[in-house]
């Protein structure tokens, strides 16, 4: 396929002005195609004209609970990526009805390729209502669009997340509480999930119709996930794993402002959240250690200040 052959193609991406839309985007840019980005509020997603090339970005205004909103985004699109997802407010509308409906406008005109952001462990059996609007979403984009590629991750780390970053604050603390501390996880770089997603999208002769759970190369316990992030930040916090019904009790109240959980959440903490299947090896791609690239944004959490760390390092050498 010639260049020119990708400048004629436009991807339509939702949510391309979020955490993992940047990473998605700036894969997408880099091959030349054209990108439309889709979200309610345009101007979020500003910082990523410096990424492109002069006509490659487009973006436009989207409402998910308008069809004609939605309709016109997808309007012309060669393939599409759904990003959007929520954690709290309308999940059904978010998470069940509007990739429903993306992947209904998408097979109306013709798109190459669909692929839609999960979550693993998203059961319609769920305890959980985000796990259960998640999988109906699921359900509804392979029954309108049977070649959709689905994608579900693990938790995503990167210099933008509000996980690691989250943590590493924390660390601050002489010592720091754990919740489910024994629940396993699969962190996955977001530079690397941006480019399976981008990869899934342009080549839908390998990927369509299939679903692919992805993880980082490490499996870790969610009390390992705070001691690799500590580390990260120059920290060496203790940690102190909370008992489950301290964890039940506090998620209970997690409709409060400011709570450290929701019951949402806490119910989804129960489960390890592993990837099962080919995962980036699939895309060709070598995962990427959390801990080899936290210490470049985690840095400034440390006590002797952003470059403590590479100091230290230069003094040791």
């Amino acid at each position: 396929m010639t260049a020119s052959d990708w400048q004629e193609r436009i991807i339509t991406v939702f949510g391309g002005g979020g955490f993992i839309g940047l990473y998605v985007c700036e894969a997408l840019f880099k091959t030349g195609v054209r990108v439309r980005v889709a979200q309610r509020t345009p101007r979020n997603a500003f910082f990523l004209q410096p990424l492109a090339a002069v006509g490659q970005l487009d973006l436009v205004r989207t409402d998910l609970t308008r069809p004609d909103s939605l309709a016109a985004a997808v309007e012309g699109a060669w393939g599409v990526i759904n990003l959007v997802g929520a954690f709290d407010g309308k999940l059904g509308a978010v998470h069940a009805d509007a990739p429903g409906r993306i992947a209904e406008l998408a097979a109306e005109n013709g798109a190459a390729s669909l692929v839609h952001v999960s979550a693993i462990g998203v059961s319609s059996d769920s305890a959980s209502f985000y796990s259960r609007t998640k999988a109906e979403g699921e359900g509804n984009v392979r029954s309108a669009f049977p070649a959709a590629t689905i994608i579900r991750p693990s938790v995503v780390f990167g210099q933008e997340d509000q996980f690691t970053n989250r943590f590493a604050g924390m660390s601050r603390l002489p010592v720091v509480p754990v919740l489910g501390g024994s629940t396993r996880f699969q962190p996955i770089f977001v530079r690397d999930l941006g480019a399976a997603i981008a990869k899934a999208a342009q080549e839908p002769g390998r990927f369509a119709g299939q679903t692919f759970e992805l993880g980082g190369p490490d499996v870790l316990t969610m009390h390992e996930l705070n001691r690799v992030i500590a580390q990260a930040a120059g920290r060496n916090p203790g940690l102190v794993d909370l008992p489950n019904f301290v964890g039940d009790a506090m998620s209970r109240l997690g409709f409060l402002p400011g709570a450290p959980i929701t019951r949402d959440q806490w119910i989804m903490l129960q489960k390890d959240n592993v990837a099962t299947g080919p995962g980036l090896d699939a895309f060709g791609i070598q995962p990427t250690p959390l801990a080899a690239v936290a210490p470049e944004w985690l840095d400034r959490f440390n006590e002797g200040g952003r470059f403590a760390n590479r100091r230290a390092q230069a003094k040791a050498g």
